[in-house]
């Protein structure tokens, strides 16, 4: 059987970035961009949809009889409707493990960009203040060491873990997990779990890591950011959606926190006036657009996940399958 792989959506991969074609007899089309009311028709015929961040619905893929596996280029799987394909037969798969460093890497980059204050700074000698001062250095920002603080993370997945050991083995912090009732007992047996109120009254630096589902959606908003150390960081890596975007530019706005570093909107590009936009020029506060997953390496690795992931399903030993089918 030739079968006919439709990408989607290749612009989400930066173009430097080799993705392999299948050893299989295949045809191959991409697209760099799919809107939603192009996705019927692209997938005609398709048996094999390559996917990063178009959005598949139920009235989309009935109309898609043809199709046999959903190839997700990310690890994120609320694109697709995943009731209707698994009652349709449709395999996804997903990508896994692949930000396990670039993800750890960039959120400390933010961490020690606002804990040493290396924002506000840069802002001073770029506005002329160095050339100004009456002595060596100058002191407009509070600069602390990571050392001996702790951090609480949200999230005790790999990237979670990778983040607590280069906390605990790199900087000497100590790190600490929200706990909740899904925690597997082997992993609770290694690393300190601690409630909300005690992880944001003890930490910090937060750090969210966890999936974006209706019980984490908004589930930092200007309650717990009130119950946070004065001086406390968050970042936010992970999605979109974990905090109240609101409530964390009115919480740095009235100073019941230290700092904040987001590299994940909800939606993605946000419009002209989120709030965010109103704290750029702030010293404790840094915005990414959705890179920390994006080093070369990690895609390279996701791009090659990706094809495994294709050419495992058509020999019959599907991979990385999302659910029970």
């Amino acid at each position: 059987m030739s079968h006919r792989i439709v990408f989607l959506d290749r612009d989400t991969i930066a173009p430097y970035i080799a993705v392999r074609r299948p050893e299989f007899e295949h045809e191959w089309t991409e697209y760099g961009r799919t809107r939603a009311d192009q996705v019927v028709e692209r997938l005609q015929g398709a048996t094999i949809a390559i996917d990063n961040k178009v959005v598949l619905r139920a009235e989309a893929l009935v109309d898609c009889p043809e199709l046999k596996m959903v190839a997700i280029a990310a690890t994120g799987t609320d694109i697709v409707n995943l009731d209707y394909c698994k009652a349709n037969g449709i395999v996804v798969s997903n990508i896994r493990g692949y930000a396990i460093h670039t993800v750890p890497e960039h959120t400390f980059a933010l961490i020690l960009g606002l804990r040493r204050s290396i924002i506000g700074y840069r802002q001073d000698v770029v506005h002329g203040e160095w050339q100004k001062a009456d002595q060596f250095c100058f002191f407009n920002h509070p600069i602390n060491d990571l050392h001996a603080s702790r951090l609480g993370i949200v999230g005790e997945g790999v990237i979670g873990q990778a983040v607590a050991a280069i906390a605990k083995n790199g900087f000497g912090m100590e790190p600490v997990f929200l706990d909740h009732e899904f925690v597997s007992d082997k992993v609770r047996a290694s690393n300190t779990f601690v409630s909300m109120d005690k992880l944001l009254a003890m930490s910090d630096v937060i750090t969210l890591h966890c999936p974006l589902l209706p019980s984490t959606r908004g589930m930092f908003g200007i309650n717990e950011f009130r119950k946070m150390k004065e001086t406390a960081l968050i970042i936010n890596t992970a999605r979109g959606g974990l905090i109240e975007d609101a409530a964390l530019a009115q919480s740095l706005e009235e100073g019941l926190i230290g700092g904040a570093a987001i590299d994940v909107l909800a939606p993605e590009p946000p419009a002209d006036d989120h709030p965010f936009f109103n704290l750029l020029e702030r010293p404790n506060f840094i915005l990414t657009p959705h890179v920390a997953w994006a080093s070369r390496e990690a895609m390279q690795t996701l791009c090659d996940q990706l094809i495994d992931n294709i050419e495992n399903f058509v020999r019959g030993a599907p991979s990385n399958v999302v659910g029970v089918f």
